[in-house]
């Protein structure tokens, strides 16, 4: 999962999409400096060189506005979120390796910086209005609670299910009668991904060359 941002760093992430939207160029070091109240040019620059080691910008040190915005659509107050094809086993789970992309949406929908999307295949949530092929947007900071719904690594395959507790022991629960539930044994390669927080649905039958088992 995308390493946590600081407040700091979350400010000065979403000044840049939002002044590189509104100007149609970025700011500089000094813009930002300004902006943020900050007499030094090393601390921006430790600050964009931390955003990038986290996965949100990529930089070029050659050019004081060489700062690439991943995923970046050019709208005001949206936010690209990056969408991930494969899992990977043990942790960390998701490796910027296997991200497909970025999804931009309104910033108003996004409950964190480290959201990320999956794709869904397979029907065994329809009975929680999710279907094959959603994409499903997952937080990755919220701790689960009793039927929450989740996304789950078990090895490297991701599952989405219910998240409950049967004594004591946790149990992924479908939402189709034709599916079965997984029981989390001790010993297994199981880790929690995060809690679904939205569900994007395409109207028509998008190309992806890599999906989620659900």
């Amino acid at each position: 999962m995308a390493e946590q941002l600081t407040k700091l760093e979350s400010s000065v992430y979403h000044y840049l999409l939002d002044f590189t939207a509104e100007n149609t160029y970025q700011p500089s070091i000094r813009d930002i400096g300004k902006q943020f109240k900050i007499k030094s040019t090393k601390t921006v620059s430790d600050l964009l060189q931390s955003l990038a080691k986290k996965g949100y910008i990529e930089r070029d040190p050659a050019r004081s506005r060489g700062v690439n915005l991943l995923g970046f659509g050019a709208a005001l107050r949206t936010q690209p979120i990056p969408f991930y094809g494969r899992i990977h086993a043990g942790e960390p789970a998701l490796l910027p390796e296997h991200r497909h992309g970025f999804i931009t949406i309104d910033r108003r929908f996004v409950p964190s910086d480290e959201v990320f999307f999956l794709k869904v295949k397979g029907d065994s949530m329809v009975g929680r209005c999710i279907n094959d092929g959603d994409y499903v947007m997952v937080n990755p900071k919220q701790d689960p609670r009793d039927q929450d719904i989740v996304a789950a690594r078990l090895g490297e395959d991701a599952t989405v299910k219910t998240y409950t507790r049967r004594g004591g022991s946790v149990v992924l629960e479908a939402a189709n009668p034709a599916d079965r539930d997984i029981a989390v044994q001790p010993g297994m390669d199981f880790g929690l991904l995060g809690v679904i927080c939205g569900v994007f649905r395409p109207g028509f039958d998008a190309q992806s060359s890599t999906a989620m088992q659900s």
